[in-house]
């Protein structure tokens, strides 16, 4: 896909989905800005991109504040002047030594003949927990989503993608209600934009990967042995987890030329149907 002369915005573009949408971007001759929280992480996708000769941006920032974010537009249009293509992929996902628990747990439970019970997971869950994922899953979203627009809808054009997850749409997540509240949120905020700005040529959709092959959850396959590893395959038609490279050219897709309005694509491995 030819991106030639396209400003593309990717947000949290650390080890993973970010990254390698935004060397996906570069590849196909897009001019770039990216940001992340992690100027370590920030600093190594932009020597990554750059190396396919893309002219990129590199600009740390949480996006789960708006003042930040606003900071953030008003740098991308001072060096570009534009944009053209807004992913909104910066998430909190659960990765902690609990949510590792959590996610054990509920594995064993779909896979393990054993009394059905409560699980436990949405009481174990604190206030700040809650809010920090809102705050950046679903606040940032919004707030990065709401300064595209002003540069998209005068010029009548533009793509949003925004990053949600299967656990927006099914109970493959179950152990993480806080993460699947808010992905389930930014299905339902892109379906709704995507219906308001149509009739200016903005196509807003979302891609809600299932898992994702990364490195951190490679070791966690790793660490839980074989027979883990086969229980939780039956879930997964497919029997293993999409690539980064593959979700990246989901998106790239649905940056490009389509007639996709508000749709959710999720590509899975056949783990929802």
């Amino acid at each position: 896909m030819d991106f030639q002369n396209k400003v593309v915005l990717v947000t949290g573009v650390g080890p993973g989905l970010g990254k390698a949408c935004a060397e996906a971007f570069a590849k196909s001759g897009a001019k770039l800005v990216i940001c992340d929280v992690n100027q370590d992480a920030l600093q190594e996708t932009q020597k990554s991109v750059e190396k396919y000769g893309a002219e990129c941006l590199a600009l740390q920032c949480d996006v789960s504040s708006s003042a930040e974010v606003a900071a953030m537009f008003e740098q991308l249009v001072q060096h570009f002047g534009t944009l053209d293509v807004l992913v909104n992929n910066a998430a909190i996902t659960p990765n902690s030594e609990l949510d590792t628990q959590r996610r054990n747990k509920l594995y064993r439970y779909m896979s393990t003949p054993e009394p059905r019970q409560s699980l436990g997971f949405t009481t174990s869950i604190s206030d700040e927990e809650w809010h920090r994922y809102w705050g950046v899953n679903v606040h940032g979203v919004f707030y990065c989503t709401r300064e595209a627009l002003k540069i998209m809808e005068p010029k009548r054009s533009g793509k949003i993608v925004n990053i949600a997850s299967i656990a927006g749409l099914s109970s493959k997540s179950a152990h993480s209600p806080h993460y699947c509240a808010t992905k389930g949120a930014v299905i339902s905020f892109t379906k709704s934009v995507a219906y308001e700005v149509a009739g200016a040529n903005i196509f807003v959709n979302a891609m809600a990967p299932g898992g994702v092959a990364t490195p951190r959850f490679n070791e966690y396959l790793d660490n839980i042995g074989e027979e883990a590893r086969n229980r939780l395959w039956q879930g997964v038609p497919l029997g293993r987890f999409g690539t980064v490279e593959e979700y990246a050219g989901t998106v790239l897709y649905l940056s490009g030329e389509h007639y996709l309005v508000g749709q959710v694509i999720s590509p899975n491995g056949g783990g929802v149907i």
